[in-house]
C-alpha cells in the first residue's frame, strides 16, 4: 500500500467524513457510550467538516491517502486513492495543539497515524512551538497507548466537554528543534 500525506482541500470532505464516521462508529463504538457514538450523524459529520475545511480559524487539515485501488488496477493516477486518514492541528498561544487524529479502521496499525501525528509536530517544531498538546477520551484505552508509543504523556489535565459528556485527559509532547528552525 502506497500513502501519500498533503493538505486536505475542500475536495476531500467525503472522504474525511467516511474515515471520521468509521472510526465513531467502528473504534470508538467499544469505548465510549452508544448515546454519544449514535450522536454523531451522517449531517453532523458533514457540517462539522465542512466547517474545519471552510475555516482558516480551524486549524491545517493534513490527509493520509492511500492509492492501493488504483495500483491495483494497474493505474498511477490520483483517482483511484482513498483518504485513509486526517489530522487537524494549530498553533494555540505558542504551543502546538492537535485536535483531531482519525485513521481508517481498515488502515490502522499501518504507520498512518504515527506519519500524521509526525507532520503535526513537524509543523509545530518549523514554527518554533516547543511543546503541544492533545485531548482523548479516557476510555480510549487503545488510543491512549497509541499516543503512549509515540512520546505523548498525560500531564494531570482533564476535562468534560458539554457536547460530549465524557471525561477526557490531556496528553503532552516536548518538541525537539527541527535542524534550520528559527529560534
Amino acid at each position: 500500500m502506497t500513502i501519500t500525506y498533503r493538505r486536505a482541500s475542500r475536495e476531500d470532505l467525503g472522504g474525511i467524513v467516511a474515515v471520521f464516521l468509521a472510526c465513531w462508529r467502528g473504534s470508538y463504538a467499544a469505548v465510549l457510550p452508544r448515546r454519544l457514538v449514535e450522536a454523531i450523524t451522517d449531517e453532523a459529520a458533514v457540517a462539522l467538516w465542512t466547517r474545519v475545511l471552510d475555516e482558516a480559524a480551524a486549524g491545517e487539515v493534513i490527509v493520509a491517502e492511500s492509492t492501493e485501488a488504483a495500483e491495483a488496477a494497474g493505474s498511477t493516477e490520483a483517482a483511484g486513492s482513498t483518504i485513509v486518514g486526517v489530522t487537524r492541528f494549530a498553533l494555540d498561544g505558542g504551543e502546538g495543539t492537535v485536535n483531531s487524529l482519525y485513521v481508517s479502521p481498515l488502515a490502522q496499525g499501518k504507520g498512518v497515524g504515527s506519519r500524521l501525528l509526525t507532520a503535526a509536530a513537524e509543523a509545530f517544531t518549523a514554527a518554533g512551538a516547543k511543546a503541544a498538546h492533545l485531548w482523548v477520551f479516557e476510555g480510549n484505552t487503545p488510543s491512549i497507548a497509541f499516543y503512549r508509543r509515540q512520546g505523548w504523556l498525560p500531564d494531570g489535565g482533564v476535562r468534560v466537554q458539554e457536547a460530549f459528556g465524557e471525561p477526557e485527559i490531556r496528553l503532552s509532547s516536548s518538541l525537539s528543534p527541527t535542524p534550520g528552525a528559527r529560534p
